[in-house]
């Protein structure tokens, strides 16, 4: 199994953070077949990257400016059996690749010859760089810095979607059902930018649907770090993440339907959730004052999730919805 693995990068800002990426990928126990440099519609930033990584592939985003553009074009640029996506911001322990060939390799039932088993998540812990979690931020949000959240998953096992930073698919699934949706996820116009997001579960569940059988395995193994700045450590940035990630969540239930679309979500608003409100009160009662402010920032953040979700949706309706993956091209 050769494992490709893309890095979708868009600015210079980020360069020790990008060198810190590859040097990971670079120390696999599990060698890549390939790294793939994705650069978002920034020629500078292109040009030295190819000095200054000569051995790898370096090419610019050919699609829309945005992250689902840069993984399609990491994909088409790949030779490998499987494709592995790495943040720009995070770092792979050792063991990352080993882990994904392992869940991908592992014997499970097939669909039509085609092994079951096509997407494989990771792990994906927090490096904070104030030193240490905010005592007021609850695990259960820790999907607001890209990280593996509170009530996500309790160990290996099949999952709706991935998390779109530390991911694997197999290459051949990823172009059969239309890439990745250049309608939905983070796209940066100059240095402003709505967070979005939700590129990776809208192309997860449109996978599952166009190719029923078809599993994403979340393998907690394959273990990254992601960078959270200290600027993304505010509340600030907690609630207008939660209202972005409400408009991507409208986008991706008239893509793929309200009812896959919002499965898992519903289901970790009805349960993890209420325990998290429940824990942090208990801890505010034990001693830990800052319990009650976890337990008020889960309020708060599904009040603006949800917020977010209904102004989305209002949105659409009022454009008429606007086109579905489907209408566009298919790769």
């Amino acid at each position: 199994m050769k494992i490709s693995v893309v890095i979708c990068v868009y600015t210079e800002d980020r360069w020790d953070d990008i060198r810190a990426a590859v040097h990971s990928v670079r120390g696999q126990r599990r060698p890549p077949h390939e790294i793939i440099l994705v650069v978002d519609h920034n020629p500078e930033l292109h040009l030295r990257l190819k000095r200054e990584y000569a051995d790898a592939i370096v090419v610019e985003n050919a699609h829309e400016r945005g992250l689902s553009g840069g993984k399609n074009t990491g994909v088409a640029a790949a030779t490998g059996d499987v494709v592995a996506f790495l943040d720009d911001d995070a770092v792979a322990e050792p063991g990352w690749l080993a882990a994904f060939a392992d869940a991908l390799s592992a014997p499970v039932p097939q669909q039509n010859g085609t092994p079951a088993v096509v997407g494989v998540g990771g792990l994906t812990r927090p490096l904070w760089d104030t030193g240490a979690r905010p005592r007021w931020f609850p695990e259960e949000f820790d999907w607001t810095v890209g990280c593996t959240y509170r009530g996500m998953s309790a160990g290996r096992g099949p999952i709706r979607n991935v998390m779109g930073g530390n991911a694997a698919f197999r290459r051949e699934v990823v172009g059969a059902v239309g890439g990745f949706h250049s309608g939905i996820g983070r796209s940066v116009q100059g240095r402003r930018s709505r967070p979005l997001g939700c590129e990776e579960t809208e192309f997860c569940i449109r996978l599952a649907q166009r190719r029923p059988g078809s599993i994403m395995m979340f393998e907690p193994a394959a273990v990254i770090g992601h960078r959270v700045p200290a600027a993304r450590a505010t509340f600030r940035y907690f609630r207008s993440r939660c209202y972005a990630e409400g408009l991507s969540k409208a986008l991706v239930a008239r893509s793929v339907g309200a009812g896959d679309g919002l499965s898992s979500e519903r289901a970790h608003a009805l349960r993890a959730l209420p325990k998290g409100v429940l824990r942090g009160v208990g801890d505010t009662l034990r001693g830990d004052p800052a319990g009650l402010a976890r337990a008020g920032a889960i309020v708060a953040g599904l009040a603006w999730t949800t917020w977010g979700y209904a102004v989305g949706s209002a949105r659409l309706r009022l454009r008429g919805g606007g086109p579905r993956p489907s209408d566009r091209h298919e790769r």
